[in-house]
C-alpha cells in the first residue's frame, strides 16, 4: 500500500467517528497549544527583558575609573600611572570595537536663577556635550552644541523651581520635617518651566581663608532640554536626579575660579586628565568583554554590566525549561485521549481488521494504517492548536494594552511568537499523534483474524 492509500483509509475512518476525532483533536490542539504559548511566554520574556536591559543597564558600554596605585616621578613632575590620561584616552579611542567614548567629570550641585524670579537646583556634569546622542539620550528640545557658555538639561530639571523668596527661605534656614513631608505627599500635577532657549546664571559658592561665602555666577543659556521618558510617572519625575550637562571648558572656569579663592587647591599632571569616569561605547555587546581586557591592560578599572547579562541570560533558560515543561504535560495528558480513542477504535473494528488479513494485509500494515489515522488526529490537533495559540496571545497583548501595562502602537506587542516554535510545536503534536497509536496499532495487528470474524 502506498502512503496515498493509508491517508485515505484514515481520513475515511476520522470521517466516520466525527465525535471521537473531534475530542481527540481538540485535546491534541490545547497540549500543542501550550507547547507554542508557554514556549512564546519563554521567548517574549526573553526578549522583553534583555532590550530593557539594555535600555537601563546600558550592557554596550563599558564604564572606566581611575584606578588607585602608585606614582612615578617624570619630567612634567608626578604622573599617576593608573590615572585616565589624554594618552589612555587615545588608545581607546582606536581600539577595534569602540564606537565612541565621552568623559564624564563631577562638577557638583549648583543652584541657578532664570527670570530673575525663579530658582532651582542641579548636578552639574560637564562632559562633550555632543557625545551626548551618541549614548542614547533624547532630546525634546533643541540640541546639545559644544560651546562653553551653553547647558543641556534633564526633564526633571525643568520641574519644581521655586520664586526667589521661597529661595531665600531655605537659605536661611533648613527645610523642617512638615516640609518635607508635604513635598513627598504632593499629588499635584507637575508643571515643566519653559527653559528652552532661556539665559540661566549658575551659581557657585566658595570659602574663603578668613571664613567668609563669595558667591560665583556663570550665565549660560539653555541649548536642549532631555525628552521625558514614557514610562516616567509624575513621582518618578519628581524625585528623579536634576541632571544638567555642560563643556568641560566651562567647568574649568568654575574649578579655577572656586580654587583661586578657596584654601584648598587640586595639582595635576600635565598629562593627567580631569575626568573622574570615562564611558564607552562598544559596536556589539558580543565584543564588550573582549575589550574590557585591552581597557584593563591600560591599568585602568573597568566595569560592566554584561555579568548581570549572563546571569540573567541563565535565569530565562530556566523559565524556558519551566514553561516548556509545563506544555509538554499537558500535551502528555492529552496523548492519553487519542491513546484511549485508538484502542477502542481497534475493539470496533476487529471484524475489519480480521477481513483485510484473510485477504492478504500483513502485519505491517494493519501497523501503518492506525499509525497514519494517529498521525492525522496529531497533524490536525496541531494545526488547530497553532491558531489557538495565535488566539491566546492576541488576546493577552489586547489585556496588556487595555489595562496600562504597556503603552499603544508599535510596542505594544509584549508577546510574540517567533517563526522556529510554530513547526516545533507542530513537531510535537504530530508526534504525540504518533506515539500515542504506537500501542492501538500493535495491539491491532495481533488481533486474530479467524477469532474476530466468528465473534462479529
Amino acid at each position: 500500500m502506498r502512503i496515498r492509500d493509508y491517508i485515505a483509509l484514515g481520513w475515511d475512518q476520522l470521517r466516520r467517528r466525527k465525535v471521537v476525532t473531534l475530542l481527540c483533536v481538540m485535546g491534541i490542539a490545547i497540549g500543542s497549544a501550550s507547547i507554542v504559548v508557554a514556549l512564546a511566554f519563554g521567548e517574549s520574556i526573553s526578549h522583553y527583558s534583555t532590550k530593557q536591559m539594555s535600555y537601563y543597564l546600558k550592557t554596550d558600554e563599558i564604564t572606566v575609573m581611575n584606578q588607585s596605585g602608585g606614582s612615578r616621578s617624570g619630567s612634567s613632575g608626578t604622573v599617576n600611572e593608573y590615572a585616565i590620561t589624554n594618552q589612555k584616552l587615545n588608545l581607546i579611542k582606536s581600539l577595534p570595537h569602540v564606537k565612541t567614548l565621552a568623559g564624564y567629570q563631577n562638577v557638583g550641585s549648583m543652584s541657578f536663577i532664570v527670570d530673575d524670579t525663579r530658582t532651582g537646583r542641579l548636578d552639574v556634569t560637564a562632559t562633550d556635550l555632543t557625545t551626548l546622542a551618541d549614548f542614547g539620550m533624547e532630546f525634546q528640545q533643541g540640541m546639545p552644541i559644544e560651546q562653553d557658555n551653553t547647558i543641556v538639561l534633564s526633564y526633571p530639571a525643568t520641574v519644581g523651581l521655586r520664586d526667589n523668596q521661597a529661595a531665600r527661605i531655605d537659605a536661611a534656614r533648613q527645610q523642617t520635617q512638615e516640609q518635607m513631608m508635604e513635598d513627598f505627599n504632593d499629588r499635584s500635577p507637575i508643571v515643566s518651566y519653559p527653559l528652552y532657549r532661556k539665559q540661566i546664571r549658575l551659581i557657585q559658592t566658595a570659602s574663603l581663608p578668613d571664613g567668609t561665602i563669595k558667591t560665583f555666577e556663570f550665565p549660560v543659556r539653555v541649548v536642549a532640554i532631555e525628552k521625558r521618558a514614557e514610562s516616567m510617572s509624575d513621582d518618578m519625575v519628581r524625585w528623579s536626579q536634576k541632571q544638567a550637562y555642560i563643556s568641560p571648558g566651562l567647568a574649568k572656569q568654575i574649578r579655577d575660579a572656586v580654587e583661586s579663592v578657596s584654601t584648598q587647591k587640586s595639582v595635576t599632571g600635565s598629562d593627567q586628565s580631569s575626568y573622574d569616569r570615562v564611558v564607552v561605547k562598544i559596536d556589539q555587546v558580543d565584543h564588550v568583554a573582549e575589550t574590557d581586557k585591552l581597557i584593563q591592560s591600560l591599568k585602568l578599572r573597568t566595569s560592566s554590566n554584561l555579568g548581570r547579562q549572563e546571569s540573567m541570560s541563565k535565569e530565562f533558560v530556566i523559565i524556558r525549561i519551566i514553561f516548556g515543561g509545563a506544555g509538554l504535560f499537558i500535551l502528555f495528558v492529552a496523548s492519553i485521549s487519542i491513546v484511549v480513542a485508538m484502542t477502542m477504535s481497534t475493539h470496533q473494528r476487529r471484524r475489519q481488521i480480521g477481513i483485510m488479513k484473510v485477504l492478504g494485509a500483513n502485519l505491517s500494515q494493519i501497523r501503518n494504517m492506525f499509525i497514519v489515522e494517529s498521525a492525522l488526529l496529531g497533524l490536525f490537533g496541531g494545526m488547530v492548536g497553532i491558531l489557538f495559540a495565535y488566539w491566546v496571545i492576541w488576546g493577552i497583548n489586547i489585556i496588556l494594552v487595555q489595562t496600562g501595562s504597556v503603552g499603544s502602537g508599535e510596542n505594544a506587542e509584549i508577546l510574540f511568537i517567533s517563526a522556529w516554535i510554530l513547526p516545533l510545536g507542530l513537531f510535537f503534536a504530530l508526534m504525540t499523534g504518533i506515539m500515542s497509536g504506537l500501542f492501538p496499532a500493535v495491539k491491532a495487528s495481533r488481533t486474530d483474524a479467524l477469532t474476530a470474524i466468528k465473534r462479529e
